[in-house]
């Protein structure tokens, strides 16, 4: 799989100065890490849920959860744990049997030869862990790992025991995804305690936690609050201070953090008014069909666009979404432009190794070698899963490409 591999090998080749690289399941966390981009939630009780994973990854998504927690009610977890089962033997079996020719890249519509995504289960409880890889039997090979729910660390630990002992019994790789949303990290005189147990959490299983999502509608549900759709959770003050203080502790770029996912954004309604003038005007859109136009100003984006922008400003990288008109949007902010990829190159360049200060090749900005080193590095990381624009190529180009499916 790869991002916008979902799109024309042509118009790739038109948008990207240099393109995303592929990747499997199997690729190296780190690499995996950085390419989650938007993880779309589905409930686990969908009866077409096989159908509806082949039908999310032809349109550009690479990572899933299929969610037994929060999104279904509590007397249906039983029937959506059989759903699972029987969801993943019917992707496996997908998977295995010869078929059609395998979908070429940018074909609209079809699912057949899709790659499956990256697909996570969020449990509710530690015992789920061992008995749903039992239950999986031979499909187990469709599953990359689980996201556990309201992770602390003495709830962290019997989570990740468990996912130690599903993998023994399964004998491949499973990931972690631990989710920090309790009331406790939330409140301040306890935070400092919470982060510093979930930090020795894990990093005791350092090779298996891929990312940590933020709960942050949990966190705003702890004081009765919800943000409207014109802000985004850095102007909720209590949810921003949380947001900082999981960065400080557990996104340091010294090679002792982790992957920290953004939020969630919960507004997909309808909006009369257009999303940014500049899309009527665009060249990419000269010529396409009227359905592109309408999908791009039916979704209220203004505030996810953002929100997806103060992430990264604030060491998030990837998102939690829970509609699929959001993906598109994520992951077109997430490729390198031009400019980003230039300094980084020029900062990390070989003979730039003792330091000093530079000229961007843009002519706008100061490039100073030791402290813009690491932020190169993490920008090089994205480029090679995220690709890397063309220097006449912005936003809505790559967004109205990511919607042509």
């Amino acid at each position: 799989m790869r991002h916008f591999g979902h799109i024309s090998t042509t118009a790739r080749e038109g948008l990207f100065y240099k393109e995303p690289c592929a990747f499997t399941a199997e690729s190296p966390a780190r690499m995996l890490s950085v390419a989650l981009g938007a993880t779309l939630y589905s409930p686990a009780t969908r009866p077409s849920l096989a159908d509806d994973v082949l039908k999310q990854a032809a349109r550009g998504v690479v990572s899933m959860v299929l969610c037994l927690e929060d999104s279904i009610d509590d007397a249906e977890v039983i029937d959506a744990e059989a759903n699972l089962i029987r969801q993943f033997a019917e992707l496996d079996a997908r998977e295995a049997a010869p078929g059609p020719a395998p979908r070429h890249e940018g074909d609209a519509g079809s699912t057949a030869g899709a790659d499956v995504p990256l697909l996570f289960i969020r449990v509710r409880e530690p015992a789920q862990i061992t008995d749903l890889v039992r239950r999986l039997g031979d499909s187990v090979r469709m599953l990359s790992g689980f996201v556990l729910p309201k992770f602390t660390e003495e709830r962290g630990r019997q989570f990740l025991e468990a996912l130690a002992e599903a993998e023994t019994a399964c004998g491949r790789r499973l990931f972690a995804m631990p989710v920090l949303e309790s009331p406790e990290l939330l409140h301040l005189e306890t935070r400092g305690d919470i982060l510093r147990g979930i930090a020795r959490s894990v990093d005791k299983y350092r090779d298996r936690v891929l990312a940590l999502r933020l709960g942050v509608t949990d966190f705003c549900s702890a004081y009765g609050l919800r943000r409207a759709p014109d802000m985004t959770a850095y102007d909720v003050h209590i949810v921003a201070s949380v947001i900082a203080d999981v960065v400080n502790v557990l996104g340091r770029a010294d090679g002792s953090g982790f992957t920290i996912t953004g939020p969630v954004w919960e507004y997909f309604r309808r909006q009369e008014r257009m999303f940014k003038p500049q899309l009527r005007r665009s060249p990419f859109l000269e010529g396409r069909a009227e359905e592109l136009r309408t999908a791009l100003i039916q979704h209220d984006m203004d505030g996810l666009l953002r929100e997806i922008e103060l992430d990264r400003a604030n060491g998030l990288l990837g998102k939690t979404c829970i509609h699929p008109s959001h993906v598109a949007p994520v992951h077109a902010l997430s490729v390198v432009s031009h400019e980003e990829f230039t300094d980084a190159q020029d900062i990390l360049s070989p003979e730039r190794g003792g330091g000093g200060v530079l000229r961007s090749a843009y002519t706008n900005k100061m490039n100073e070698v030791k402290p813009h080193r690491a932020w190169a590095e993490r920008t090089l990381q994205r480029a090679e899963v995220f690709g890397v624009a063309r220097e006449d190529v912005g936003f809505v180009d790559l967004l109205a490409a990511g919607l042509t499916n």
